[in-house]
């Protein structure tokens, strides 16, 4: 069994992302591309964006810290920390209206 502190991993990559000129910072905490589920956090300084792009399966966004914005078409979602996002099955982007942290869950289809 393995424990992690996520809130320490969330406080580390919030300062790749400020000194990153992305202003991003990842990490994949459990999981990976050769298994079903896949649990990555992600470190967004404020106004930055994952650009549109397609889910890999079924997926779900937990709010750490911060304030971010889920848009798929012309629908809309902002969550705060302790807000869960289900992820629509649809083109979509994830915008930081503050500097923020979220954990992505991600289930691949078959």
């Amino acid at each position: 069994m393995q424990k992690l502190s996520l809130d320490a991993r969330v406080r580390d990559l919030m300062k790749r992302a400020a000194a990153a000129s992305t202003g991003r910072g990842a990490e994949t905490v459990y999981g990976g591309h050769e298994h079903v589920l896949r649990q990555t956090l992600i470190a967004m300084t404020a106004g930055t964006e994952l650009a549109e792009h397609e889910s890999p399966g079924e997926a779900t966004v937990l709010v750490m810290q911060g304030r971010v914005r889920l848009v798929a078409g012309q629908d809309s979602w902002d969550g705060i920390a302790g807000d869960l996002l289900i992820i629509p099955d649809a083109r979509h982007s994830l915008e930081a209206l503050e500097d923020a942290a979220v954990l992505l869950t991600v289930a691949k289809s078959g």
